[in-house]
């Protein structure tokens, strides 16, 4: 696999994901936000004003690729026309950052509009594996692998998440993604410490962190049950666990996502503001 140079390295300062109606903010005042991240399916088209944007941004600034429909994790093969455009956008784009989710969404010919997670075996292990150095081989650089929000526990299960996501990268050569909100999403549901998750997770393997915000609901039995949602602030509990992940592995680049119901600017830039403030917190 070769690892093709980015035109620059995501720095470890907040960044948020880009949305059209914010372009002209983003251009007239895009402080303290210093890098973007574009979901990847967005920009596969030929022309058009969405790519003529997009090129006009990565000459300011540093530009994520964010994947959401290659289904790693799902049992049948990759999608070759997929893999295609993606290495035709990485390309010509050549990002500081490319990501996908450990997740599938596809069924036979059926594309599912969700990311859903997998039971931790053997089995899927391999099979993750496999996909990943095929897109890594294919697209020609270096992957991130981001840590799924998860709703119910499979009884097949018989591996730990992040053991599952270590081996994965060790077997692999790519990095982790750290979705803080994930965390506390999962282990909220799952009703185990997300203090205790990040305590152990390869910190030293995570290229880059996101947070968003979360809707909350209630499972049959009452319990608390949490829905990744992207459509509103990231809670005061996400917050602190953001904080003990950088007091544990350091600053890292740090994504506000926030793609349903999307505010307007000086909201998503406040956001990004207490993410930067926090960072200025950190240890150099």
């Amino acid at each position: 696999m070769l690892d093709q140079t980015a035109k620059r390295r995501l720095p470890a300062r907040p960044g948020v994901g880009y949305k059209p109606q914010h372009f002209s903010n983003i251009l007239a005042n895009p402080t303290p936000v210093e890098w973007l991240e574009i979901h990847a399916e967005n920009y596969m088209g030929d022309g058009g004003r969405p790519l003529a944007q997009l090129r006009h941004l990565a000459e300011r600034f540093p530009i994520s690729v964010h994947g959401v429909g290659l289904s790693i994790g799902g049992e049948g093969a990759l999608d070759r026309d997929h893999l295609a455009r993606l290495k035709q956008l990485c390309g010509w784009l050549a990002p500081a950052s490319f990501s996908e989710h450990l997740a599938w969404s596809t069924h036979g010919a059926e594309f599912l509009n969700d990311l859903l997670p997998l039971p931790y075996t053997e089995a899927t292990l391999a099979r993750v594996c496999a996909h990943i150095d095929e897109v890594q081989d294919h697209v020609g650089r270096r992957m991130l692998l981001e840590n799924p929000s998860v709703y119910v526990n499979f009884t097949e299960t018989n591996l730990d998440e992040i053991d599952f996501l270590t081996e994965i990268a060790k077997r692999t050569g790519c990095g982790l993604l750290l979705d803080v909100n994930n965390v506390y999403v999962s282990c909220t549901n799952r009703q185990t410490d997300p203090g205790d998750y990040i305590d152990r997770f390869p910190h030293d393997l995570v290229g880059e962190i996101h947070l968003g915000g979360h809707d909350e609901d209630a499972d049959d039995a009452g319990a608390p049950l949490l829905i990744d949602a992207h459509g509103s602030e990231v809670v005061d509990p996400v917050w602190q666990l953001y904080a003990r992940t950088l007091a544990r592995g350091g600053a890292k680049p740090t994504l506000i996502e926030w793609d349903n119901d999307v505010p307007d600017w000086p909201v998503l830039a406040e956001e990004a503001a207490r993410a930067a403030r926090i960072l200025d917190g950190v240890p150099a």
